[in-house]
């Protein structure tokens, strides 16, 4: 079974692609790099030639800026009508999306993808106007330059010294069908502009001095070719996957270095490295960790730092599993069109190579398309010490499966004296056996070594003449060479076998352990909780010491986690930290950065911003500096370092959200204090100039001023009254409670409202035993002046208002209610928020919208609450409640 199964991802987009299964319509961007450069005159051209073939094309939206070349490619073009917004007194056309639904052309031309559209308009931005024609099938061209993209807008601005503010998403641009190039030189624009045929002569000189400088349109014009050229090699590359997966298109080089543990590597690196600056190509180094065989710890040191060299100088670096290496790399060298494959070349004896093959041999036969070079280098030299001589682990193996083997011979010969075991094929079952278990159990040493001596063995007891090497029959040979090469075939597929598992396991225990470190990062918040969390997580998977330093601006790096260990107490570390984080690279110890650290020091770099450092101590660093382990790590800092961005972001978020409601607030309050600060004083002051004027005037006329005087300060103090009581409420201001009888404070209420109550009827029905209440009175006592003005404010003279008071369970019930409008549906809730105001048409409907406001937030300090509801008949009542408690003092009353 063959495995070069297709990438999901790939089949995926060529299914959205296929027009048979497309739904959507397709979109075409005509593209620049400033204004002027023709884009609305070649799309108007395209346009005429696709109505003269037959095309249903229509204008949605076009901008002239009155250029008689283009308003002449209008003639003959079917124009929808815009649609009119009024804004600050000026009107606004945009496009009418709703027209364009109804009309359902092939094709519909809208200029100007990045224009933001006037408030009122269904989308904010133009480009969501575009994306709802496209799901619905329309085709849509339209025009964009390369300013307005939105990765590229510091870069504009950077250069320009001019911040654009309307911007389209890359991945609009990115999910463009096709891309129209439209270019002329920056000389052929400015001369454009000199004569009138982009802004007006005034408009055109300015901008000559400032944005259309030769120097910005050149650097404009760069930035749109290169652009469109990723554009067109991400189509490039999309055909290539469709018509020829297995093959490279040279269109663009890209070089793929073979990395291993030969010394040779390191100049096949810096060779690779010359070529791709050369010719300006991206390159890519990849090791093969192959499934049947175990490297040396030496082996994993040397190619770590073949890794750590190609990082620094600017490759791409990847680990492939695959058991045969030329076919692994070609494959991915294929997937990722590599033009060039550098590998190194060691002197290898010929019989070495004709017996085993080499992988350089291999690239060679199978590279196809792909230029392969061989970089020529030194031998192999030995990385330990002590030569070729065996590691002591290779003997222990050799001597573990000596005895295995052994005991094999002894059961065999045991077998075979009882006469259970006749057949020399079973004996060689019982070897065969032994052969497996000294596989399974010490490796391809052992397992090759025991294949060896099962075969002497087997000759020397059981093969006759007995208990010598000598063989009387010759076709025992056969016998010894199947023997020989089943056994290592059996222990060669034993050992791959279990590398394969313990390779799986590996991989497992590290895709669990960052599936549980996500799990764990995703459900906090708070940098020192995440970071509490991932040090612990983090030093169960290592096993050693594990620091966790945190930025502080112009401030040295906090420690949040691991503040007691060996590594945070080094004099090196918190150096190491800083530099880690002002560089963003990998330091400490075993590498060539602060090697005197007895940590490695990870930067925890986020999508916007380093925030720290991840410092690990083991007892052997060379292990953390295995590419596998390394970027096992790599990918813990970056999950640290997202979730604290995370939080970061959500703090910000919710500082901004507070930001915006503490201004909304402050408008409406600034609104409403004018609105109503404006009435009464311009009838005090219309009053007291009345006054003033010579003349004669009644008494009666008099007396009627001074009360309108009065009643309309008396109305400014009220509202500065509701405006400081909500200051004081925001501000958290602390409390005078003490027991208070609720009698005296509804009284105490009426008292000062006497006046307004006036053309009132009050009906009080409070219970004799009512106990006392803890509370502020003068809180309180704000609460029944405030509903009752509201029902004062909002029914007529000559009606009732109720005031009603009885024991809940624990709690206290109030009700203030009458029989005025009542409370439209629906609102029960809304009069309570601040500055909303109720009908103002009714008399003496001018109140701030505070004052409901104020008696909720009054009750629910004392832990009770004020609800509204609509009464049976006519009116609206009141609910207010506060709590009750067991050890309120007894009122005994004389009589």
């Amino acid at each position: 079974m063959s495995d070069d199964r297709p990438d999901p991802d790939q089949l995926l987009a060529q299914v959205q692609a296929d027009p048979a299964t497309r739904t959507r319509g397709t979109l075409k961007i005509f593209f620049g790099y400033a204004a002027g450069v023709g884009k609305t005159f070649a799309m108007l051209e395209y346009a005429q030639r696709a109505v003269a073939a037959g095309k249903d094309v229509v204008v949605g939206y076009i901008e002239p800026h009155a250029r008689p070349e283009t308003m002449a490619m209008l003639k003959g073009l079917e124009i929808l009508p815009t649609k009119p917004f009024v804004y600050r007194s000026v009107v606004l056309n945009e496009l009418d999306v709703d027209a364009a639904l109804a009309r359902h052309p092939e094709i519909i031309l809208i200029d100007e993808l990045a224009h933001s559209n006037a408030e009122g308009s269904r989308h904010s931005k133009r480009y969501q106007d575009v994306d709802e024609l496209l799901d619905a099938g329309i085709n849509v061209w339209t025009t964009l330059n390369v300013q307005h993209i939105e990765s590229l807008n510091d870069v504009v601005g950077q250069i320009t010294g001019i911040n654009v503010r309307e911007t389209v998403p890359d991945h609009i641009f990115d999910a463009a069908d096709d891309i129209e190039l439209v270019d002329i030189t920056p000389e052929e624009l400015q001369e454009r502009l000199k004569a009138g045929k982009v802004y007006i002569p005034e408009q055109a000189q300015r901008a000559i001095q400032h944005f259309f400088q030769r120097s910005n349109l050149t650097a404009l014009r760069e930035m749109s070719l290169r652009q469109t050229a990723q554009r067109i090699h991400a189509d490039v590359e999309m055909a290539r996957r469709q018509s020829a997966p297995l093959t490279s298109w040279g269109t663009t080089d890209t070089l793929l270095v073979c990395l291993g543990p030969s010394p040779t590597t390191a100049r096949v690196i810096r060779t690779a490295k010359r070529m791709s600056t050369a010719l300006g190509a991206r390159w890519i180094a990849v090791s093969v960790d192959q499934i049947h065989r175990q490297q040396k710890p030496a082996d994993r040191q040397q190619l770590a730092e073949h890794f750590r060299l190609a990082e620094r100088l600017g490759a791409d670096t990847a680990t492939l599993v695959g058991d045969d290496v030329a076919k692994t790399v070609l494959e991915y060298a294929r997937s990722r069109n590599v033009t060039k494959i550098f590998i190194g070349k060691t002197n290898q004896p010929f019989w070495k190579r004709l017996l085993f093959g080499s992988v350089v041999d291999n690239l060679l036969d199978r590279s196809g398309e792909i230029d392969v070079y061989v970089i020529h280098g030194i031998a192999d030299t030995p990385t330990t010490t002590g030569g070729t001589q065996t590691s002591p682990s290779n003997l222990w193996s050799c001597f573990m499966a000596t005895c295995i083997v052994t005991l094999a011979c002894l059961l065999g010969i045991c077998l075979r004296t009882v006469r259970l075991v006749d057949a020399e094929a079973n004996t060689i079952m019982i070897f065969l056996v032994a052969i497996v278990f000294a596989a399974y159990l010490f490796g391809s040493h052992a397992s090759i070594w025991a294949s060896i001596l099962s075969v002497l063995l087997f000759d020397f007891f059981f093969v006759p003449p007995f208990h010598t090497f000598a063989v009387a029959d010759a076709q025992y040979v056969v016998t010894f060479g199947v023997m020989l090469g089943t056994g290592l075939l059996i222990s060669s597929l034993t050992t791959r076998h279990k590398l394969q598992f313990e390779n799986a396991r590996l991989r497992e225990q590290h895709t669990a352990a960052l599936y549980e470190l996500g799990k764990q990062l995703g459900s906090l918040y708070g940098v020192p909780f995440l970071a509490i969390a991932a040090g612990q997580k983090i030093q169960e998977m290592t096993h050693g010491e594990v620091v966790i330093y945190i930025k502080r601006s112009k401030q040295t790096p906090e420690i949040l986690f691991g503040q007691n260990t060996t590594l945070a107490q080094h004099p090196v570390s918190l150096p190491a930290a800083q530099w880690v984080m002002d560089h963003d690279q990998l330091a400490g110890c075993g590498t060539n950065t602060l090697p005197n650290a007895i940590g490695l020091f990870f930067p925890l770099i986020g999508s916007l911003a380093t925030h720290g450092t991840l410092a690990i101590k083991v007892k052997d660093p060379q292990r953390l500096l295995e590419p596998q382990q390394r970027r096992l790590l790599e990918t813990c800092a970056s999950q640290l370092s997202l979730a604290m961005e995370r939080d970061q972001l959500a703090v910000e978020a919710s500082d901004a959200r507070i930001q915006v409601e503490t201004e909304q607030i402050r408008s409406n309050l600034l609104s409403s204090v004018s609105h109503d600060f404006k009435t009464p004083l311009a009838v005090i002051a219309g009053a007291a100039t009345t006054l003033l004027e010579p003349g004669t005037l009644s008494e009666a006329t008099k007396l009627q001023l001074l009360q309108t005087i009065d009643e309309e300060a008396h109305r400014l103090n009220r509202l500065l009254e509701n405006i400081l009581q909500m200051s004081k409420l925001d501000a958290k201001a602390p409390t005078n409670k003490d027991w208070n009888v609720i009698e005296d404070i509804i009284g105490s209420a009426l008292h000062r409202l006497s006046k307004e109550l006036a053309q009132h009827q009050v009906q009080i029905e409070l219970p004799p035993d009512l106990p006392l209440v803890f509370v502020d009175s003068v809180l309180v006592e704000q609460i029944f002046m405030n509903l009752l003005e509201n029902a004062v404010r909002y029914t007529p003279p000559g009606t009732t208002i109720w005031i009603k008071a009885q024991k809940e369970g624990a709690k206290l019930q109030i009700t203030v209610a009458d029989n005025g409008p009542g409370i439209p549906p629906g609102l029960e809730e809304k009069i309570f928020e601040r500055f909303y105001r109720g009908d103002v048409r009714v008399k003496n409907g001018r109140g701030s919208g505070l004052g409901l406001a104020i008696c909720r937030s009054i009750a629910r300090l004392h832990g009770g609450d004020v609800i509204a509801r609509r009464r049976s008949g006519d009116g609206v009542e009141f609910l207010f409640t506060l709590p009750l408690h067991n050890n309120a003092p007894q009122v005994h009353l004389d009589t």
